[in-house]
């Protein structure tokens, strides 16, 4: 048995909630192995988990934390791929706030030799996200036009950078000034525009009379709806968040978040025929339980030899809280790691 250090919520509903404790963790079934974590990262799933506003919400107890990277330190008996030694990136279906993990031997790739632990925490979700919407929803090809939301996020810079591998033109929005020299700067992005008032008329003068061809939404509300609007015929938004519903405190606002319910905004189904735009939407948790195809895709993401992840914010497991208060707020750039000793 190994001692291991966790953050758990007992329930849902407010990260006050979410404490270090210390747990037994079992020796590696046959077909897993143990992973000393050296690095956990950050996702807006962790806070919507946590919160109790995410439908994949374990009931009861549990430990937030969908990715991490580490070290094997024992394999199961059925395991021949790895040995202990080798340094790996994980993905998880939660429980991966931990400095100790048991996982199935087929939910860990190699960590690159000249990847830090910082950086090989922050790929696999933001990765598989970005490179899933971008080319098996949207049919991401050379040229065409690409709207990036939250351009400077972790699924955004990867996204961004995924769509310069295909030849594609890309757009990125930010919700502030201060990000848009980064962005242009080092990553290449063709235009940057931030999230204002004057979102739509900005949005045009960025398109240069390119029909905008995919839509990559994480926003929602009047962003989601100007965006929608702007999409040319046979254009295709893929929703895979809204950060708009995103609470800066401990517990969710219910009364603002009820508020942006109801004022969501409406696409009518009887009008996509003859408006000839396509609306999907999808869920990283159901990729992680179809491994046979999860791994193909990260396979094919593989391939594209894309840099590392930007890490634009360390902390020390016992920051945890401090690191999901700073990731709330919405002024980080790149990937929030939380590093554990």
């Amino acid at each position: 048995m190994i001692q291991r250090q966790v953050y758990r919520t007992e329930k849902a509903g407010s990260i006050k909630s979410l404490k270090l404790q210390t747990e037994e963790l079992s020796e590696p079934e046959a077909d897993e192995v143990c992973v000393k974590v050296k690095a956990v990262g950050l996702n807006f799933a962790d806070i919507f988990a946590i919160q109790g506003l995410y439908s994949a919400t374990p009931e009861g107890s549990f430990i937030p934390g969908l990715e991490y990277s580490g070290e094997i330190i024992a394999v199961g008996k059925d395991v021949k791929k790895w040995k202990v030694g080798d340094r790996v990136m994980g993905a998880t279906k939660f429980g991966g706030y931990v400095s100790h993990i048991n996982s199935n031997h087929r939910y860990v790739i190699p960590l690159p030799d000249d990847w830090s632990y910082e950086e090989g925490a922050g790929f696999l979700v933001q990765g598989l996200t970005a490179y899933y919407g971008l080319t098996k929803l949207g049919n991401l090809n050379k040229d065409m036009a690409v709207l990036i939301h939250s351009a400077a996020g972790g699924v955004g810079i990867l996204a961004n950078r995924i769509c310069k591998k295909y030849g594609a033109y890309t757009i990125g929005t930010v919700s502030n000034d201060h990000k848009v020299e980064f962005l242009k700067t080092q990553e290449a992005y063709d235009e940057v525009i931030v999230r204002d008032k004057d979102f739509g008329d900005k949005l045009q003068t960025a398109l240069h009379d390119r029909p905008l061809n995919l839509v990559m939404e994480c926003i929602g509300g009047s962003i989601l709806k100007q965006s929608w609007e702007a999409m040319a015929p046979m254009g295709r938004m893929v929703a895979y968040g809204s950060a708009s519903f995103t609470s800066h405190g401990s517990r969710p606002n219910y009364p603002k978040l009820i508020w942006k319910f109801l004022k969501r905004p409406k696409i009518d189904p009887l009008r996509l025929p003859s408006q000839n735009k396509s609306l999907m939407g999808f869920n990283l948790i159901y990729l992680y339980e179809q491994t046979d195809m999860m791994l193909e895709i990260l396979s094919e993401l593989q391939a594209l030899e894309l840099k590392p992840q930007h890490v634009g914010h360390t902390f020390d497991f016992n920051q945890m809280h401090e690191a999901i208060h700073l990731f709330q707020q919405g002024k980080t750039v790149g990937k929030v790691v939380v590093k554990v000793n």
